[in-house]
């Protein structure tokens, strides 16, 4: 099977954190990067204009949760989303989620990396071509 188009690279990283304004401050006040979109009170979405940043909150009722929720790679193009998706699925690779749109447009799929890490594949309309 042909490989897809190739991603743009890896733009995104997801963290789980249990004091979100701690967090936030740090990567905003003190990286430099923007709010992008904030969905609710225990989300919020960073960038730096050509990546995302998802901070997600846990409680202290969810032990043993890792840090790294997952890491994402960009595509310019939604329709190399299931592209990537059949791919994968061909060589074996674990796919978590088929592909989807989500409520801020973004169209992705999750699948089993190496190592346990969850790895996204994701077309993020607001960085394309960025």
């Amino acid at each position: 099977m042909k490989r897809p188009n190739p991603t743009t690279g890896l733009r995104h990283i997801a963290l789980n954190v249990r004091d979100l304004a701690k967090a936030e401050s740090f990567y905003v006040g003190l990286m430099g990067m923007v709010v992008e979109w904030r969905p609710d009170a225990d989300n919020v979405y960073l960038t730096s204009g050509n990546d995302n940043l998802a901070l997600h909150v846990i409680t202290g009722e969810q032990e043993g949760v890792p840090t790294l929720d997952h890491i994402g790679f960009f595509l310019d193009r939604e329709e190399d989303v299931d592209d990537w998706c059949d791919f994968l699925k061909h060589h074996g690779v674990k796919i978590k989620t088929h592909p989807r749109k989500h409520r801020d447009g973004a169209k992705s799929f999750y699948c089993a990396g190496p190592e346990g890490v969850t790895v996204q594949i994701i077309c993020h309309p607001p960085l394309i071509g960025k």
